[in-house]
């Protein structure tokens, strides 16, 4: 039951028609058939090696001895494995060893990876991120010191953030650092750090924000290091560990092979560690990093939903339960002949190609703030980056926890029992809408920082943009496609008219607006959603007039339909939401009582 297969079908309809034209950026990836054979290797490579690890990790976990984190059975060669398939450098820049596969691409190969074995890949997610750190900020020295290995896989990254006392609130951050010659010493500790010790690679690189002893107080005045485990000697020699101590593994819900690490830096003589960018503008750089984890957060919702969704479509064949409802089939039928069970499937179904298309469009707009031909297109690309980051990232995790739930469902009372694996992937979705920014963070930042931009035009361009994808759907004739446009058109009128009275709330009443936030946020998913499923109908549409028997075009046709009937419909009530959920909620306060 634990089987995945990557959805390479639609993985690449999305990157060949609705995410970027390749060519404009990268040329050496723009082949078709290159393409192709990249997903269809990586999906051998999850298939075969990674997916099969996945409840093996779930069920033996991560173990802590002498201080050491011991990965479950399997993992190290795995791993190993990964390396030799070139798999961890497609990011990297080519100066340092890497591939510079364009960020569509590379997001699609973190879906497969994320699905697989969410466990295993958070290595690879955190590692991509301290590389482009390094890249942007890191000197020439620096990088050639660190990005080498790093890029290879050799190495992998870690980002240092969290404290007992200072979580989102990072201006309550204590971890100090002190100079020492023409380096650092770290002093504090750090908490939930993901993969902060395995041992799979050779050495793990911790980004780690901490205070110089002249740091202004708050946010202002955090920098941020580059502290190894293992100290980097000559001849790249490792044999010298830092005075870096892992505490303790966290005991979890979900992700159970992924090591949540509790690190004390500095028992002894302190960490060694070098500054990397500017003195107190560590928060600037970290963001750098996070950011590119907060989109790959998004993209590991739509792992888990896709993961969920194929072993409860494999399960509804071969589950007999009941009778069909109008006798159309003698005796006892698979529960996929049950209305409601197809209803939950095509629910899932749809909603998780409106997460990819939705990602994998960001993603693309990654690239071109990177790549693009003009300085006029790279700002717009990162006006639409800055945009769509929070809404991938809190709508996605949310629809892939609600997903992994139906998923479970679709189980029945056997998707309750742990053998099935359907748990599994309900518990590994659950971090999701909680690390890297909680989903409330994403829409406060979407609400104070991205609605605002330009005093709300740039997202009032953006939704302009959104309806000529819905009119072109109207322009084709179509009645399937009228349709399709016409509903998506309708919500984007909902939600102008929803962002105008929300931003006007801000301005005049800012408590009352962050009270809708999250309505808001949502509202945006499922609308935006609806808006890449538009454009995947309207392509597919057009494709099919040379391939009228393509079954794939005809259910994307189909499942944009779907959606638009019952996933975006029941999202326009979100309006309502948005302009009254302010009301009262002070009353939680005012008349709480203990009984």
């Amino acid at each position: 039951m634990q089987e995945y297969n990557a959805p390479i079908e639609d993985i690449l309809f999305v990157i060949e028609n609705l995410s970027s034209d390749i060519k404009s950026t990268n040329e050496e990836y723009s082949d078709p058939d290159l393409l192709k054979q990249i997903f269809e290797e990586a999906g051998k490579f999850s298939s075969n090696v990674l997916a099969p690890l996945n409840p093996i990790g779930d069920k033996e976990g991560i173990s802590l001895e002498n201080g050491l984190v011991r990965m479950p059975p399997g993992f190290i060669d795995a791993f190993n494995q990964y390396i030799q398939g070139g798999w961890a450098s497609v990011a990297g820049s080519k100066k340092y060893g890497g591939q510079e596969m364009p960020w569509n691409i590379v997001g699609a190969l973190n879906e497969i990876w994320h699905a697989a074995n969410m466990s295993f890949s958070l290595n690879m997610l955190l590692t991509q991120g301290a590389i482009e750190v390094i890249e942007a900020y890191g000197t020439e020295e620096q990088k050639q010191k660190y990005l080498p290995k790093m890029i290879s896989g050799e190495w992998s990254g870690t980002m240092n953030l969290t404290e007992p006392q200072a979580g989102s609130d990072l201006a309550l951050l204590k971890s100090k650092a002190i100079p020492e010659n023409d380096n650092y010493k770290l002093y504090g500790n750090k908490i939930y750090i993901t993969h902060g010790d395995q041992d799979m690679s050779e050495n793990i690189i911790h980004l780690v924000l901490a205070r110089l002893p002249d740091a202004p107080q708050g946010s202002k005045g955090i920098s941020l290091f580059i502290s190894p485990k293992n100290i980097i000697g000559n001849n790249g020699d490792l044999s010298q560990k830092n005075d870096i101590r892992v505490v303790s593994v966290e005991h979890k819900l979900g992700t159970l092979a992924s090591p949540t690490c509790v690190l004390a830096y500095g028992d002894n003589d302190g960490a060694k560690a070098e500054l990397i960018g500017q003195k107190h503008g560590g928060l600037k750089a970290m963001f750098t990093m996070m950011n590119n984890a907060r989109l790959n957060v998004g993209i590991q919702g739509v792992s888990i939903a896709e993961r969920a969704y194929q072993q409860a479509f494999n399960f509804s064949l071969t589950r007999l339960q009941g009778n069909s409802i109008d006798n159309s089939s003698e005796g006892t039928v698979p529960i996929i002949d049950h209305p409601d069970v197809q209803r939950m499937l095509m629910d899932m179904k749809s909603r998780i190609e409106a997460m990819r298309a939705l990602s994998l469009y960001t993603a693309n707009e990654l690239e071109l703030t990177k790549n693009a031909k003009s300085e006029k297109e790279k700002q717009h690309a990162q006006e639409n980056l800055d945009l769509l980051t929070p809404i991938v990232k809190s709508w996605c995790t949310d629809q892939g926890v609600l997903i992994a739930s139906t998923g479970v469902q679709v189980h029945g009372g056997m998707g309750f029992i742990e053998e099935t694996g359907a748990a599994q992937h309900y518990r590994d979705a659950r971090i999701l809408p909680i690390y890297e920014g909680t989903n409330g963070i994403q829409a406060l930042d979407l609400l104070r920082r991205k609605l605002t931009m330009d005093n709300g035009n740039v997202f009032k361009r953006f939704l302009n943009e959104m309806k000529i994808d819905a009119n072109n759907c109207l322009s084709l004739e179509e009645k399937q496609l009228t349709d399709i446009g016409g509903k998506v058109l309708n919500a984007i009128s909902i939600l102008e008219e929803t962002s105008d009275t929300l931003l006007n709330m801000w301005k005049n009443n800012k408590r009352q607006a962050a009270s809708g936030a999250t309505p808001f946020i949502d509202m945006c998913g499922y609308i935006f959603g609806g808006w890449m499923m538009a454009k995947s109908a309207h392509k597919a549409s057009c494709l099919i007039k040379n391939d009228e028997k393509n079954k794939f075009l005809h259910a994307k046709i189909d499942t944009a339909a779907f959606y638009s009937n019952t996933v975006l419909e029941s999202s326009l009530s979100l309006k309502n939401v948005v302009i009254n959920a302010h009301k009262n909620v002070d009353s939680i306060l005012k008349n709480n009582h203990k009984n």
